[in-house]
């Protein structure tokens, strides 16, 4: 009797190893990035017309490194 338990019990622990690596598996871990650069001061150019919005220049992370889209005029919606 005390083997059928031993047995059992191995047999439970080792599913629940099994499920466990497998739940791990399955996770993505994305790398980490490194921290944003200092902002960079833009000077505003004047509007191309009435009716347009500055955007401001911000960092974009693109291809592993982060990198600069400049400000620009956009219209009014």
């Amino acid at each position: 009797m005390k083997t059928k338990r031993s047995i059992n019990w191995r047999l439970a622990a080792a599913v629940a190893t099994c499920m466990g690596a497998s739940l791990l598996s399955a996770c993505v871990v994305a790398p980490a990035r490194p921290p944003h650069p200092a902002e960079r001061v833009e000077v505003v150019p004047v509007a191309p017309a009435p009716g347009y919005h500055w955007v401001k220049g911000h960092y974009r992370w693109e291809g592993g490194a982060w990198v600069w889209v400049p400000g620009h005029w956009m219209p009014r919606y």
